[in-house]
């Protein structure tokens, strides 16, 4: 597929966000399976450009280019996976990608097609399927019952560039003593990274890693809630979902939440790589309180202070 025809697909697909449906860029690396990455998080595809090498990269990074001005960094997205027999040219195609504001490109054998899956068909991949520290975030099956592995790109940027440390931050002191934060993510490295940030703030939580897992223990809270005769919103200050996540978006979960009378007073922050206009409208239009791009540990507490505060 050309990269002028893929983007303008990309383009005409951003009405998916909360229909609780994913369309994936399918690619190979030379070695037979499949492999995904939301085509919200792609920028262009195109034949690999010459890399300057430049000394002291970090293993996976072969070089950087100049794209439009701009200087990034080019990844070789095989070095990340535990596969066996990579041939020598399987990074014949680049994919550009933009995450959480940063832009590279990753190196693949092939793209082969965009295609539309529920959210509720993308599933938590089993331990022994995650591969090398997690690079897989979920599995799909096609029509024609082949697997996709979708990647974690922030595992695999953090595992390239490293993990910013979180700075100190100010710490807040809760409305009420018993209340807690409410976050899903279902990226083992997004979850640990808040996890680190509401540490440094001082804020108790309790987190889901996706969706679905998320309205199910809502659910549940609220229902417990409900039977002692206390208002949710005591116990639960904020609800901080990501965007795209397996079996249920945070879309889909956000619509469920402002839809529910028990969560009144509860505020929904998005916080989500998946940060164009486009995405932010459509948090808005699903009652997001707030939409923060990842991953900014400083923009996201200062989000998330005057209303753990209020």
């Amino acid at each position: 597929m050309s990269s002028p025809a893929l983007i303008e697909s990309v383009d005409a697909r951003t009405k998916l966000a909360g229909s609780n449906k994913m369309e994936i860029l399918l690619f190979t690396l030379g070695t037979g399976e499949y492999f995904g990455i939301n085509v919200f998080k792609v920028r262009e595809v195109s034949q690999t450009p010459f890399i300057t090498k430049t000394p002291n990269m970090p293993s996976g990074v072969l070089g950087v280019i100049s794209l439009r001005g701009n200087i990034i960094p080019v990844l070789t997205l095989a070095d990340f996976l535990p596969l066996d027999n990579v041939p020598d040219d399987t990074g014949k195609t680049m994919i550009v990608t933009e995450y959480s504001k940063h832009t590279q490109g990753f190196l693949v054998h092939e793209v082969d097609r965009i295609v539309r899956v529920d959210w509720d068909k993308i599933k938590p991949p089993q331990s022994m399927l995650v591969g090398s520290e997690g690079m897989i975030t979920a599995i799909t099956e096609l029509p024609d019952g082949r697997l996709v592995s979708i990647i974690d790109v922030e595992q695999v940027l953090v595992n390239a560039l490293g993990m910013e440390p979180i700075p100190e931050l100010q710490t807040v002191e809760m409305s009420l003593p018993e209340q807690y934060l409410f976050f899903t993510d279902d990226s083992a490295i997004a979850r640990k990274e808040i996890s680190m940030t509401l540490e440094k703030l001082g804020v108790p939580f309790q987190q889901a890693t996706n969706g679905q897992e998320a309205w199910d223990k809502l659910q549940n809270m609220a229902s417990r809630a409900q039977h002692d005769g206390i208002p949710l919103s005591n116990l639960i200050s904020v609800v901080l979902t990501d965007a795209e996540m397996p079996e249920m978006d945070g879309y889909v979960l956000t619509k469920k939440i402002k839809s529910d009378r028990r969560f009144d007073g509860i505020p929904v922050v998005m916080h989500s790589s998946l940060s164009s206009d486009a995405n932010r409208t459509m948090g808005k239009t699903v009652g997001v309180d707030a939409y923060v791009a990842k991953f900014d540990p400083v923009v996201l507490a200062d989000t998330l202070r005057p209303l753990l505060t209020r």
